[in-house]
This record gives structure tokens, C-alpha cells and sequence, in this order.
């Protein structure tokens, strides 16, 4: 069986664990990778991520100049954005070739609620070449979304959804602890949520693949986010935070189906956050409560979402197509 050829788009933190997790699954040959850091352009894989299988590989400066070398992935790993806009418009070259995607981007976990226009015709695009594009990932993409629309498939009656996440920031990596304003003056992280860049990405998009799946439509959504002060000092491998400065966020989005508020999604990720978790409470026939002591570790397990979804995605329908439209995720032994 011919292995399935794989390019990385996005050679930062996450798409680097990518490109190592990637090079264990025997049914995977990783062919290329692609960033826009001139410190990494022509260099080959195995010199930025360790993996001497890797070599031979080399980094590009666009998909366009990846193609023009010869090379044709199947699939490309996106990690490079989380727009949906800018990220459909980074691999467009490789959806005209009929190349299909992958992607974390956040906001492609529910496209249409943002960029409707840009939904309609990227979608267009991939029917016509072949190609195919869906968002994976933990948060966006499994525990705040599709974990609970999979729990409701016992149900007789689903009256409301209530999905709670706390994250010890402190083990996470540096971009999201700098997300989540680790060290702001409390002000200026909520005048930088209120512009749009600060916060946790896709909360809404997560909230509309809730509320499409259980086939409801939403009057309104209400979000929120406030910061949570560090109560003292507290330093990580990354920052310094004094007490009384932001150590990271609590943010909460309400969808609202005839007066009622029908969703509730609360996260709260900060540094040295007690008692990570991750709870799902199913109000209906019947009630559920789950919650996963720990929570769901969001940077190792992103990559495992975004490697395991290959061989679900390269199976499914051409078009812009959401995790509830392929098979159920699962995991994808490497040795196959």
C-alpha cells in the first residue's frame, strides 16, 4: 500500500511536534515543509527537529515554490494561523492542485460563522480540484466540541450543554502563555481581548459546531473575558509574573436558543491553575456528567488530533468539511 505523502505547513512550536509525530506513523512519508522564517528556508527537516529519517526534506518559502520542485503531497499539515480567511488563502495553491488539508486553524472548526463568503467559495474550490479542508485540534476541535456532541449521541432529549476547561498554563508553551497575557497590566489585556488579540480563538466557532449539530439556531451569543491576577509571584520558563498582573484569562460564551441560554462554555486558563480539568454536563434523557481528572493536554494532543485525521480526511467528500462530517476520531496506530 503506497504510504500517504505529507507536507508541514508552519514550522513553529506545534508544527515541529507535528513533523516528530508524523515521522513515527510507517503508513506517512513526510516529503517537505513550508515557513515564511528565512532562518529556515532550504534547510532540511532533520536539522530543525532531530529526526534523521527526516532528512533530504526541505523547507519552502510558499506551496507555490513546494510544487514547482516536483513534489506532490497528499496532504498538507497546517499550523500557521488562526483566521480562517488568511489560512484558506496560505494553501490555496494546494486546494487548486486538488491537495487536501488539515488544519488547526480555530476559526475553520465552524468557517462559516466568521467568513461565510470565503466558506461558500472555498468550498466551491475543493469540489471542483478534489481537495478537501477540515479543523482538528483539542480546543477548538474535540474537547469544548465534538467530545460533547459524541456524548449526546445517547440521548433521547438534549435541553443544554455546559462545557468547563481548566488549563494550568504553566505547562504550556510560550505563544500561549503570552496569548493568555501572562505579565499585562490587567487593563491592557482587556483592551487587547476587546481588539481582538488576546483571548482563546474559536470559542464562537466551537459554540455555532455545538448548536449546528444539535440543530438549533442561536439568537444571540454573548462572550466574555476577564483576566485572573496572579495572587503572587510566579515564574515559569518563560515569564515573570508579579502579583496583581495578569497570569492568564477566564472566558465564557453563551448561546442564546429561544430566550434560553442553551450553551455554556467556561474556560479558565492560567498559570498554576489548581485542578485541571476538563466537565460535560448533558441536560435532557438522559443526563450526563463527565469530567476528565487532568484535563485533556492540549499541545501534545493537538498534533495527535491533527496526524490522526489523514486517513478520515483523504476518505471523505471534496469540500470545506466540518469534524462531525467524517468518521468518529480516533486514535491511528502508527505501525499500520
Amino acid at each position: 500500500m503506497a504510504r500517504i505523502k505529507v507536507v508541514q505547513f508552519g514550522l513553529g512550536p506545534i508544527g515541529i511536534e507535528s513533523l516528530k509525530f508524523a515521522a513515527t506513523h510507517a503508513s506517512l512519508e513526510i516529503i517537505g515543509g513550508v515557513d515564511i522564517d528565512p532562518a529556515k528556508i532550504g534547510r532540511s527537516l532533520d536539522e530543525l527537529t532531530g529526526v534523521s529519517t527526516l532528512r533530504g526534506a526541505r523547507v519552502f518559502d510558499s506551496i507555490a515554490a513546494l510544487l514547482a520542485s516536483g513534489a506532490r503531497p497528499d496532504v498538507i499539515l497546517h499550523t500557521a494561523s488562526s483566521s480562517a480567511a488568511a489560512s484558506l488563502a496560505q494553501v490555496r495553491p494546494a486546494l487548486e492542485a486538488g491537495i487536501s488539508v488539515a488544519s488547526t486553524c480555530e476559526e475553520l472548526i465552524f468557517p462559516i460563522l466568521r467568513t461565510p463568503k470565503e466558506t461558500a467559495e472555498y468550498d466551491a474550490l475543493c469540489r471542483k480540484s478534489g481537495a478537501r479542508v477540515v479543523a482538528t485540534g483539542v480546543n477548538p476541535g474535540f474537547v469544548m466540541d465534538v467530545l460533547p456532541i459524541c456524548l449526546t449521541g445517547v440521548n433521547r432529549r438534549v435541553d443544554s450543554l455546559y462545557v468547563e476547561r481548566v488549563v494550568n498554563a504553566s505547562t504550556r508553551r510560550q505563544p500561549l502563555q503570552a496569548k493568555i497575557g501572562s505579565g499585562m497590566a490587567p487593563d491592557d489585556f482587556r483592551a487587547k481581548f476587546r481588539a481582538g488579540r488576546a483571548g482563546h480563538a474559536g470559542f464562537q466557532q466551537s459554540l455555532g459546531l455545538l448548536a449546528h449539530a444539535m440543530g438549533w439556531t442561536l439568537d444571540s451569543v454573548e462572550e466574555t473575558c476577564e483576566p485572573v491576577l496572579a495572587p503572587a509571584t510566579i515564574t515559569t520558563q518563560f515569564f515573570r509574573v508579579e502579583r496583581g498582573q495578569t497570569c492568564g484569562l477566564h472566558q465564557r460564551a453563551i448561546g442564546h436558543v429561544g430566550g434560553e441560554a442553551k450553551i455554556i462554555l467556561d474556560l479558565q486558563m492560567f498559570l498554576d491553575a489548581p485542578n485541571p480539568h476538563d466537565t460535560v454536563v448533558v441536560k435532557g434523557d438522559p443526563a450526563l456528567h463527565l469530567t476528565l481528572a487532568g484535563g485533556v493536554a492540549g499541545d501534545s494532543a493537538t498534533v495527535a488530533a491533527l496526524v490522526n485525521i489523514v486517513p478520515r480526511l483523504l476518505a471523505a467528500q471534496p469540500g470545506l468539511r466540518l469534524m462531525t462530517e467524517l468518521p468518529l476520531p480516533s486514535w491511528v496506530n502508527p505501525q499500520r
